[in-house]
């Protein structure tokens, strides 16, 4: 018989109560919950189920001095996104696999954008740029891409893809370092910043603040009630340039397919009114599905097509440098204006003798005339027998160069003005007179960028006063046009030397184009100029910088009608001595009012005669001169 258990009553009852009790409270706590917390548990059910949606804000768009359109526009496009948090791991894997096989996005890529242990419902971009055509296909196939959702996203577009890249830039999206840098400045992950030019140094301005919205969904994703709440967003503001882009694009045909650059500026004002670096790339190349592919070519192109010539490069100013010699000379009355020095064609120093670009000799010239033959000779003898390096780097630095002009364009360099003290430090070695005589003539260590010396011949202009170069002239509201603010001019630079000497350099540099090396290839009657030829040598290769700056016009009652001119051209071209010819042709469209090809059409003969005059010229010189030394040789006989 199985055995009988008697329960004690007492212990019967303590459980029975115990199970009352817990019944009555989790009662009581149900009824809290539905009932007295209904509301705040209401509260965190639709924070579970909501989801925020960030609006785009338009960015600005960018014009040019005209205004009449933008040179930088939104076009409409979308960006694709998933919530991590909405798949399980094979969800993952399913829409990683579809997003590669019909969008071809490498897997390693969404690896990085959707990590397995990722759970967040904050949405990640996944794929910007995405035409109208792709939404669709996904709204009809939505079951191979779970957690994925769109919304507008508009993409820049660059009306003018030409030499204008390197002052615009371009757009990406932001990376992780970027973040750690910008983050408390309201750019997120899914950010789009500007990566070079205006598009970057004006970022802030442009890109304006995205708005919020935030509305209820099912577990599915799909919204299930109409109310949301909606943050607008707040447009990025639109920029005007001092850029006028017909001077732009004169100046690009007129450098051509030639590394370089040419820089064109007010000296009145700072403003640029025209930036060229060849070779440019187009920024549209990089929104396409190819984008990444063109980038990368770009990038390996060992001609440098992502460098601004014109602020990240800095060459030998050559004789160009001879300026800022005449203004030492000048100011310091360190050789009389009107002596003379005799070019034999070379200088001795030591047992070294360094040579004139005219072997034969300049014979007897005066500074005038030195400045205007850009005899190297002369500046030779004013370096190392009347200046000396000291003074001639602190005439360097006192027309700006060895330090950067502070344009509002990102990644400007500061190049060197080489001294004594540099040299030790850097090579271990004393300053010797060869050092001198190079840097006399703008060769040596010496180094500027093409922008340094469009404000170093402001300088020269302005008499003492070189303002600081910007290429930012107004920022407007993006809806109304409203102009918000205006650049003004700004002084950087001043400088204690006299008016006298400027007025005399001045006069000797228009010298050079009357008398002197530019004779024969600034043939422009549109305009009276004045400057100075360079020609420098690139390391011991047998390659030659062509170099050329002025002012125009020589004499005018209005400032503001004055332009700088600055060209470079790279010794990695072919010679053709072009930097001076590509001025002409410059100065000749600005002030005649006529295209590139108007220019041409007038300058081919002319060129062509003027060409032959001086071979005609060079010959007979020749001759005499081979007839008095033969003549010489007969007397001593």
């Amino acid at each position: 018989m199985p055995q009988k258990f008697n329960v004690p009553k007492t212990r019967l009852v303590a459980v029975m109560v115990i199970v009352a009790a817990a019944f009555i409270i989790y009662t009581i706590y149900l009824a809290s919950m539905q009932i007295v917390n209904f509301s705040e548990y209401q509260q965190r059910a639709k924070e579970v189920a909501s989801r925020e949606a960030v609006i785009i804000a338009q960015r600005g768009e960018i014009y040019d001095v005209n205004k009449d359109y933008p040179l930088v526009m939104n076009i409409p496009s979308f960006a694709v996104y998933v919530t991590p948090g909405e798949l399980n791991d094979e969800e993952k894997q399913t829409l990683k696999n579809n997003l590669n096989k019909y969008f071809n996005i490498a897997i390693n890529e969404l690896d990085q954008k959707i990590p397995e242990q990722n759970g967040s419902f904050q949405p990640v971009e996944i794929k910007d740029a995405v035409e109208y055509d792709d939404i669709v296909f996904i709204a009809e196939h939505i079951d191979d891409f779970p957690g994925i959702s769109w919304q507008n996203k508009p993409i820049r577009g660059y009306s003018e893809d030409g030499s204008i890249s390197h002052i615009i830039g371009y757009v990406g999206n932001i990376t992780s370092e970027d973040l750690q840098v910008l983050y408390n400045k309201g750019y997120d992950r899914n950010s789009t910043i500007g990566k070079s030019g205006i598009e970057k140094q004006y970022d802030m301005l442009l890109r304006g603040k995205d708005g919020t919205r935030m509305r209820m969904v099912d577990v599915k994703g799909r919204r299930i009630e109409e109310d949301e709440q909606v943050i607008p967003p707040e447009n990025g503001k639109s920029i005007v340039l001092t850029i006028d882009r017909h001077i732009q694009t004169l100046c690009e045909k007129a450098l051509g397919e030639r590394i370089g650059s040419v820089v064109v500026m007010r000296p009145s004002t700072g403003e640029v009114l025209a930036m060229v670096s060849y070779p440019y790339y187009n920024p549209n190349l990089f929104y396409t599905d190819r984008g990444k592919e063109v980038y990368n070519r770009l990038s390996l192109d060992p001609r440098f097509p992502f460098l601004n010539r014109a602020i990240q490069s800095s060459y030998g100013p050559a004789s160009t440098f001879k300026v800022i010699m005449t203004t030492a000379v000048l100011e310091e009355n360190a050789f009389p204006p009107n002596a003379i020095v005799t070019c034999t064609g070379s200088f001795r120093l030591g047992d070294r003798s360094f040579n004139c670009h005219k072997l034969t000799g300049h014979g007897p010239l005066t500074l005038a005339e030195g400045l205007a033959e850009s005899c190297n000779v002369f500046f030779y003898t004013m370096g190392v027998d009347y200046l000396g390096i000291d003074k001639i780097a602190d005439y360097a630095m006192r027309f700006g160069y060895g330090e950067p002009t502070g344009i509002d364009l990102p990644g400007e360099i500061r190049g060197l003005v080489p001294t004594p003290e540099w040299k030790q430090k850097v090579y271990n070695t004393p300053w010797v007179g060869g050092d001198t005589a190079n840097v006399s003539i703008g060769q040596g260590a010496m180094n500027v960028t093409p922008l340094q010396i469009a404000s170093a011949f402001s300088m020269v202009v302005n008499e003492g006063v070189a303002y600081r170069p910007h290429v930012l002239k107004q920022v407007l509201d993006q809806t109304t046009g409203e102009i918000l603010s205006e650049a003004e001019p700004e002084i950087y630079k001043t400088s204690n030397i006299s008016m006298d000497t400027f007025k005399t350099l001045k006069k000797y540099m228009r010298g050079v184009i009357t008398d002197g090396t530019a004779k024969w290839v600034i043939t422009t009657k549109a305009v009276e100029a004045a400057g100075k030829t360079g020609t420098g040598q690139m390391g011991l290769q047998d390659q030659w910088d062509s170099l050329f700056a002025a002012y125009a016009p020589y004499e005018t009652d209005n400032p503001d009608e004055r332009i700088v001119i600055v060209v470079d051209v790279e010794g990695v071209n072919e010679w053709e001595w072009w930097a001076p010819k590509a001025a002409d042709i410059i100065l000749q469209g600005i002030f005649a009012n006529q295209t590139y090809e108007e220019v041409m059409d007038e300058f081919k003969n002319r060129w062509y005669i003027l060409d032959l005059q001086k071979r005609l010229k060079e010959k007979a010189e020749a001759e005499a001169r081979a007839a008095a030394e033969s003549s010489g040789s007969a007397l001593n006989e």
